[in-house]
């Protein structure tokens, strides 16, 4: 039985038995040299479509990201999970509550100044008071 290998085009593979197989080169036996180019212009080849093919399941992946991001961005545009009427009423209403806190801040913060102001001119007038009990003169006859 002879069969021929398709891959190598110089050698032929012929069965003598079923179980013995002997490879017949047609080609002169090779140098330690022309081995050794042929075998690194094997690793080059396969390096080479190892990384092509390494860069095309990049591109791949690349693109199945943008898919998918692209189909996430259509379907919350399509179902509109940001409604803008609603946004706007959520915005008016920070808006009010803020207005509202801001007012009571003030408030406060005039209460806080009408006390530091009372107290102020209870100071004042108790330094009068006791300016004048110190400058008064006296009302003893020794003096």
């Amino acid at each position: 039985m002879t069969t021929e290998s398709q891959d190598p085009k110089d050698s032929a593979i012929t069965t003598t038995e079923e179980t013995n197989v002997e490879v017949v080169s047609k080609e002169p036996s090779k140098t330690p040299s022309e081995i050794q180019q042929e075998t690194t212009a094997l690793i080059d080849a396969i390096r080479s479509k190892a990384l092509t093919e390494a860069k095309e399941a990049g591109e791949l992946a690349r693109e199945n990201y943008l898919d998918t991001v692209r189909r996430i961005r259509q379907d919350i545009e399509e179902r509109k999970l940001f409604d803008p009427q609603r946004i706007d009423e959520a915005v008016k209403y920070i808006q009010k509550e803020v207005e509202k806190d801001w007012d009571g801040v003030v408030k406060e913060w005039n209460s806080v100044v009408k006390e530091v102001s009372s107290f102020g001119d209870r100071l004042n007038e108790a330094a009068k008071a006791a300016w004048e009990i110190l400058t008064a003169p006296s009302k003893d006859k020794d003096s």
